[in-house]
This record gives structure tokens, sequence and C-alpha cells, in this order.
């Protein structure tokens, strides 16, 4: 009788030391995958934080060339209306050029010269 005991004892002890083994096993597994999946969130998570310091550069510097082509427009439109007036001063010119030339050819055409 205490044959038995101590054989279904020693059965029994078995097979909770190869339950324990198997659970251990799967125990391992498992925080396996739980360590792989956390280092592909921290990877993705990196990822992520470098495209939004990459598109907030981006952005700044789309802001800034925005900045240089309004002040380029401004310097355009400033140099067209330079232009414009000068081309209104250059046609006041001419006409006062003309005028000049015609009353001097006026003026040389009325008089007799001496010869």
């Amino acid at each position: 009788m205490k044959n038995r005991i101590v054989v279904i004892l020693a059965i029994l002890t078995a097979i909770l030391f190869f339950g324990t083994l198997s659970s251990c096993n799967s125990a391992m597994r498992q925080k396996a995958r739980s360590d792989k999946e956390m280092a592909a969130r921290i990877a993705l998570e990196e990822k992520m934080s470098k495209f939004s310091q990459e598109s907030s550069a981006l952005e700044e510097k789309a802001k800034a060339k925005e900045k240089e082509a309004q002040e380029a427009k401004a310097e355009l439109e400033a140099a067209k209306k330079a232009l414009i007036q000068e081309q209104m001063v250059n046609q006041g010119l001419k006409e006062e050029l003309r005028e000049a030339a015609k009353l001097k050819e006026a003026s040389g055409t009325g008089k007799n010269p001496k010869k």
C-alpha cells in the first residue's frame, strides 16, 4: 500500500513537473512575443516622431519660402510702379522735346537766314 502511494505520488509529481515546464516554456514564448511587439511599437513611435519633426521642419521651410515669395512679389510691384512712373516721365519729356523741336522749326522757317 505504501509503495502504491509512493508510485502515485511520483506519477503526480512527474505530471506536475512536466506541466510546470510546459507552462514556463509557454510563458517564455509569450514574453518573447510581447518583447517583439514592444520593440515594433517603439520603432513605429520613433518613426512617427521623426516624421513629425520632419513635417514640422518642412512646414517651417514652406512658411519661410512663402514669406520670401510675398516679399519678392512686393518688390516686383514696387519695381513695376517705379517703371510706370519712369515711363510716364519719359513720355512727358518726349512730348516736351517734340514741342521744342516744333517751336524751333517754326521759328527757324519764319526768319530768313542771312547769307
